[in-house]
């Protein structure tokens, strides 16, 4: 049973309304989640100091709005699947990775019930999609695919269109592809930490470029072109992990200028892409014979769907990477392909990425408020801050303090690429902790911070 403990606005509304205004309230906020079973009725009435009657009333308004269900002998339960009780595996849930900076997890009943209901609707196909199918998916994946892309003002043919396993293989394949051991790929200094594990497996040298406000400066990548030969750019421009910055448009066309002069292959990893309401436009719009584009799903919709969209520069190298992409995975499971085809389909994906941009607006405000103290880069609806630590502060130690914390704090070391790592931490803000956890904990790093500053 939830231990639920709600306190009753003075809203001037029916007591009865506002204890489904709580419900409501608490399953957006995450204190709620589905399948929660709800405190017995004269239970909350003592609780709340109502009678009976009202928190009956009040329970069968949250039936009617869809928010609850009740079993005889069992007791109301927060809602998941449209008339039935979904079965969870408690140990599945329990399994989440701080490391990785991840989106917030939907928790509105009515979402929830369309990702649900899309699963429902996929099953009905479960048996085909158990078998080996195109390995860079069918022709309907790839019309959802392009219409997901096209929101992103690319429209490219469905033959450079490829569905891969998830963002990092499709990064593997590509630099495999353009690059041989002991070769030079360019990079932001501040980058992803999967790209240099990827280049460590592929004995691949990595050359970080000095960057400002507005991302990497173009003399800086003109001079390393010129002194080290790279076979390729990798750039994660919007929303990059793990500084947030954003290369505006301006400078996207400067360094496009220059990948067109001297003929160099980008990388472009728009995992971010999707969630600011007004992005620039990628640098596939603006060198499109260059530009790799892969549009990964893990922040947008889902990391569990282990989908990325690929857009390749031409057809020529869309042969290549067929082949190679099929020698490194076979195939992106058919499965999640049919899910996120569906969502994207009947508007689901759109409603899922909607949610993630709203709560991380949210997430950003609480976290501009009580880490007002200090010093760190942030977007309105980039996924963590990128903290830089007060003088003599370590970096190690405040990661250990925060350990168990349910917090996802990452230190600089695996995102520097060459020099040694600044005082910095990436603070994680989304993932399956609530705001008002996020708030405690958020509140915690804060004091952390200030103790170990002034003693």
């Amino acid at each position: 049973m939830k231990n639920w403990k709600p306190v009753l606005p003075e809203s001037g509304k029916p007591r009865y309304v506002e204890i489904a205004d709580l419900i409501a309230s608490d399953l957006q906020k995450g204190i709620l989640m589905p399948g929660d079973r709800l405190p017995p009725q004269r239970a909350l009435a003592d609780l709340l100091g109502v009678d009976f009657t009202t928190v009956s009333r009040g329970y069968v308004e949250a039936k009617e709005r869809g928010l609850v269900e009740s079993h005889v002998g069992r007791g109301t339960f927060v809602k998941t699947i449209k008339g039935s009780m979904a079965e969870t595996e408690p140990r599945r849930t329990e399994q989440v990775d701080l490391s990785m900076n991840l989106p917030p997890e939907p928790t509105n009943p009515d979402l929830i019930e369309r990702m649900q209901a899309g699963l429902s609707a996929v099953s009905g196909n479960l048996i085909s999609l158990l078998r080996y199918q195109n390995g860079t998916g069918t022709e309907l994946d790839k019309e959802a695919a392009s219409s997901w892309l096209s929101m992103r003002g690319l429209v490219p043919s469905l033959e450079r269109v490829f569905i891969t396993p998830g963002a990092h293989p499709a990064m593997m394949t590509i630099l495999n592809m353009l690059a041989a051991p002991g070769d030079v790929v360019l990079s932001e200094a501040i980058t992803y930490p999967g790209l240099r594990t990827i280049a460590r497996s592929l004995k691949l040298k990595l050359v970080g470029l000095a960057s400002d406000e507005n991302g990497i400066l173009p003399e800086a990548l003109e001079e390393a072109i010129k002194a080290h030969g790279p076979k390729a750019l990798y750039l994660n421009p919007t929303l990059q992990n793990p500084t947030t910055l954003t290369i505006p448009q301006g400078r996207r066309l400067e360094i496009a200028a220059i990948l067109d002069r001297y003929n160099l292959p980008l990388i472009e990893d728009d995992a971010y892409g999707f969630i600011p309401e007004h992005a620039p436009s990628p640098f596939a719009a603006a060198a499109p014979d260059l530009t790799w584009h892969i549009g990964g799903l893990a922040k947008c919709i889902g990391a569990g769907l282990r989908l990325a969209y690929v857009v390749a520069p031409d057809t020529k190298a869309a042969l290549s990477f067929t082949s190679a992409i099929q020698s490194m995975t076979v195939m992106a499971s058919p499965v999640t392909m049919a899910l996120a085809t569906r969502w994207i389909q009947d508007g689901t994906a759109d409603h899922i990425r909607r949610f993630i941009r709203r709560e991380t607006r949210a997430r950003q405000e609480l976290a501009s408020e009580i880490m007002s103290d200090f010093e760190f880069a942030a977007d309105p609806v980039s996924f963590n801050i990128w903290l830089k630590l007060p003088e003599n502060l370590s970096r190690a130690a405040i990661v250990g303090q925060m350990s168990g914390k349910g917090l996802g704090l990452v230190p600089s070391d695996p995102f520097t690429v060459g020099g040694n790592p600044t005082e910095h931490i990436r603070v994680c803000l989304g993932g399956r902790i609530s705001r008002d956890e996020l708030k405690t904990a958020l509140q915690l790093l804060a004091h952390r911070l200030e103790y170990n500053f002034y003693s």
